[in-house]
């Protein structure tokens, strides 16, 4: 298996490493001067010595980027002055609408995708990785199910999102997001066996997947032909599933993620089996709010190289 490494932008966002009080702080200033925040970022990437990256959230997203680059291809261009390419983004319609069961919400969705897949396809990224809705649970009088009836309708909204993507030559690739409807064993099998696998992939996401108290490589072994990209991150623990984990979700996650290495998850058994199905898409290694990003993305990247290397 060769090894093609990427980073998923979100890694760099620690205040610290900006200099800022806060995360406000830091999206006020990156958003002032974007150009600055993209040639810190790219220059911190190339040092941590890999070659991809995929966009994420503000002010590291598709739409600063177009407006910074002026288009795909201007971005594409910046990208190649520090040696790296774009190869993938992450798309969050599906989990902040408010209905996904809405026909004007769907509609929405499936055209913002389709203008972020067009973006992505100018500047050369060939895949669309998508979060999922959040898990609700209702009230004890009115409980939210994730049932037969809502997966397949969402699903047929995935589908359609698919294709409309793959119209502008991109693959969707759904991301197990812990405390996601696509997160559990069971969510996982079920919405992939609803979905359509000539226009929807997986990304899986070991860190994530291995909150939601299952094993990365077993559910890798099962899905594994619909894998055209991985996030690799570490973490300890599992994820409490409470009615607030939602909600404080993302500082919660500084509790449970870890560097690649530091954490619970079966590396070596993932290595193995992505060279047993000969993978062959890019190794996205993450960690959110790295303060010290570029230390901790090379640390990574070295104990994947290592292990690799006596594991295959």
């Amino acid at each position: 298996m060769q090894l093609k490494f990427g980073v998923d932008l979100i890694t760099f966002y620690h205040p610290g490493f900006w200099g800022t009080a806060d995360g406000a702080e830091f999206q006020k200033r990156a958003l002032e001067d974007p150009r600055k925040f993209w040639e810190r970022t790219a220059e911190s990437v190339a040092q941590s010595g890999v070659t991809g990256l995929e966009l994420t959230f503000s002010p590291g997203d598709w739409e600063t980027a177009l407006a910074t680059f002026g288009s795909g291809s201007g971005f594409s261009n910046f990208l190649e002055s520090y040696g790296l390419e774009a190869i993938s983004g992450f798309f969050s319609g599906f989990e902040y609408s408010a209905n996904l069961l809405d026909a004007g919400s769907q509609q929405k969705v499936i055209e913002l995708a389709t203008r972020y897949a067009a973006f992505l396809a100018a500047c050369g990224g060939p895949i669309l990785v998508a979060g999922m809705p959040m898990r609700q649970r209702g009230t004890p009088d009115a409980p939210v199910f994730v049932d037969f009836d809502y997966v397949k309708a969402v699903s047929d909204l995935i589908n359609r999102v698919g294709a409309a993507t793959a119209g502008e030559g991109v693959r969707l690739a759904l991301h197990p997001e812990v405390g996601s409807v696509f997160c559990a064993r069971r969510d996982i099998d079920l919405f992939l066996a609803l979905t359509d696998p000539s226009y929807v992939d997986f990304c899986p996401d070991t860190a994530h997947i291995l909150l939601g108290g299952v094993s990365p490589v077993d559910v890798l072994q099962d899905h594994h032909e619909r894998v055209v990209i991985a996030h690799w991150k570490d973490a300890v623990g599992r994820w409490p599933n409470d009615d607030l984990s939602n909600e404080a979700r993302f500082e919660l996650e500084a509790n449970y993620f870890k560097r690649v290495g530091t954490g619970s998850v079966d590396w070596h058994g993932w290595i193995r089996t992505l060279d047993d199905v000969r993978f062959s898409g890019w190794t996205i290694l993450e960690l959110d709010d790295a303060e010290n990003p570029v230390e901790q993305v090379t640390e990574a990247r070295r104990f994947v190289e290592n292990l690799a290397a006596v594991t295959l």
